[in-house]
Protein backbone atom coordinates (compact mmCIF):
# COMPACT_ATOMS: atom_id res chain seq x y z
CA UNK A 1 0.00 0.00 0.00
CA UNK A 2 1.23 3.36 -0.91
CA UNK A 3 0.14 6.83 -0.12
CA UNK A 4 0.72 9.57 -2.43
CA UNK A 5 0.56 13.46 -0.84
CA UNK A 6 0.32 16.34 -2.85
CA UNK A 7 -0.85 19.98 -2.61
CA UNK A 8 1.73 21.59 -0.44
CA UNK A 9 3.52 25.05 -1.42
CA UNK A 10 3.86 28.18 -0.17
CA UNK A 11 0.92 31.04 0.64
CA UNK A 12 0.71 34.14 2.68
CA UNK A 13 -1.17 34.15 6.09
CA UNK A 14 -4.94 34.69 5.74
CA UNK A 15 -4.37 31.99 2.15
CA UNK A 16 -5.76 28.50 1.61
CA UNK A 17 -4.67 25.35 0.45
CA UNK A 18 -5.66 22.06 -0.69
CA UNK A 19 -4.01 18.59 0.52
CA UNK A 20 -4.51 15.42 -1.20
CA UNK A 21 -3.78 11.74 -0.16
CA UNK A 22 -4.60 8.84 -2.78
CA UNK A 23 -3.95 5.51 -1.41
CA UNK A 24 -2.92 2.56 -4.12
CA UNK A 25 -2.44 -1.01 -3.59
CA UNK A 26 -4.20 -4.57 -2.41
CA UNK A 27 -6.53 -2.17 -0.22
CA UNK A 28 -9.59 -3.82 1.01
CA UNK A 29 -10.87 -1.24 3.35
CA UNK A 30 -9.36 2.13 4.53
CA UNK A 31 -10.79 2.48 8.02
CA UNK A 32 -9.24 5.75 9.50
CA UNK A 33 -7.13 8.33 7.54
CA UNK A 34 -5.07 11.39 8.91
CA UNK A 35 -3.41 13.90 8.24
CA UNK A 36 -0.25 15.09 10.99
CA UNK A 37 2.48 17.57 10.56
CA UNK A 38 5.88 18.53 11.64
CA UNK A 39 7.45 21.59 12.38
CA UNK A 40 11.31 22.09 12.33
CA UNK A 41 12.50 20.57 15.78
CA UNK A 42 8.87 19.61 16.70
CA UNK A 43 7.18 16.27 17.13
CA UNK A 44 5.09 14.98 14.60
CA UNK A 45 1.43 16.32 15.70
CA UNK A 46 -1.94 15.29 14.74
CA UNK A 47 -3.73 17.64 12.79
CA UNK A 48 -7.55 15.79 11.72
CA UNK A 49 -8.40 12.10 11.60
CA UNK A 50 -11.35 10.69 9.43
CA UNK A 51 -13.11 6.95 9.88
CA UNK A 52 -14.85 5.54 6.77
CA UNK A 53 -18.35 6.75 8.18
CA UNK A 54 -17.15 10.23 7.86
CA UNK A 55 -16.92 11.29 11.87
CA UNK A 56 -13.90 13.53 12.12
CA UNK A 57 -11.11 15.03 14.80
CA UNK A 58 -9.25 18.37 14.68
CA UNK A 59 -6.26 19.29 16.93
CA UNK A 60 -7.58 22.49 18.85
CA UNK A 61 -5.12 24.60 16.90
CA UNK A 62 -6.95 23.77 13.58
CA UNK A 63 -10.37 23.88 14.44
CA UNK A 64 -12.64 26.02 12.39
CA UNK A 65 -9.73 26.59 9.82
CA UNK A 66 -9.20 22.90 8.57
CA UNK A 67 -11.15 20.73 7.17
CA UNK A 68 -10.77 17.21 6.29
CA UNK A 69 -12.76 14.63 4.02
CA UNK A 70 -12.69 11.60 2.05
CA UNK A 71 -13.56 10.08 -1.07
CA UNK A 72 -14.04 6.08 -0.30
CA UNK A 73 -14.49 5.22 -3.49
CA UNK A 74 -11.14 6.65 -4.82
CA UNK A 75 -9.39 5.44 -1.64
CA UNK A 76 -8.72 9.23 -0.91
CA UNK A 77 -8.37 11.96 2.06
CA UNK A 78 -8.27 15.55 1.43
CA UNK A 79 -7.33 18.37 4.01
CA UNK A 80 -8.89 22.09 3.02
CA UNK A 81 -7.23 24.59 4.91
CA UNK A 82 -8.08 27.79 5.39
CA UNK A 83 -7.01 30.77 7.57
CA UNK A 84 -3.61 29.94 7.42
CA UNK A 85 -1.18 30.92 9.69
CA UNK A 86 2.90 31.07 9.74
CA UNK A 87 2.63 28.74 12.70
CA UNK A 88 1.01 26.24 10.14
CA UNK A 89 4.03 26.13 9.09
CA UNK A 90 5.63 22.08 7.95
CA UNK A 91 5.85 18.72 6.59
CA UNK A 92 2.35 17.68 6.12
CA UNK A 93 1.97 13.80 6.17
CA UNK A 94 -1.14 11.64 5.85
CA UNK A 95 -1.65 8.22 7.16
CA UNK A 96 -3.88 5.73 7.18
CA UNK A 97 -4.72 2.09 8.41
CA UNK A 98 -5.56 -0.27 5.97
CA UNK A 99 -6.99 -3.99 5.99
CA UNK A 100 -5.73 -5.87 2.87
CA UNK A 101 -7.02 -9.70 1.60
CA UNK A 102 -3.99 -11.50 -0.04
CA UNK A 103 -3.99 -15.31 1.22
CA UNK A 104 -4.95 -14.14 4.56
CA UNK A 105 -6.29 -10.73 6.16
CA UNK A 106 -3.32 -8.17 6.55
CA UNK A 107 -4.05 -5.22 8.82
CA UNK A 108 -1.17 -2.28 8.34
CA UNK A 109 -0.43 1.77 9.13
CA UNK A 110 0.87 3.47 6.60
CA UNK A 111 2.43 6.93 5.72
CA UNK A 112 2.41 9.01 3.27
CA UNK A 113 5.92 11.10 2.10
CA UNK A 114 5.34 14.63 3.58
CA UNK A 115 4.69 17.35 1.46
CA UNK A 116 5.75 21.30 2.36
CA UNK A 117 3.26 23.64 3.77
CA UNK A 118 4.83 27.15 4.42
CA UNK A 119 3.19 30.29 5.58
CA UNK A 120 4.93 33.03 5.08
CA UNK A 121 4.72 36.76 4.08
Amino acid sequence: VQLQASGGGMVQPGGSLGLSCAASGIISVINDMGWYRQAPGEQRELVATITSGGSTNYADSVKGRFTISRDNAKNTAYLQMNSLKPEDTAVYYCNADVLSHLESWVAGNYWGRGTQVTVSS
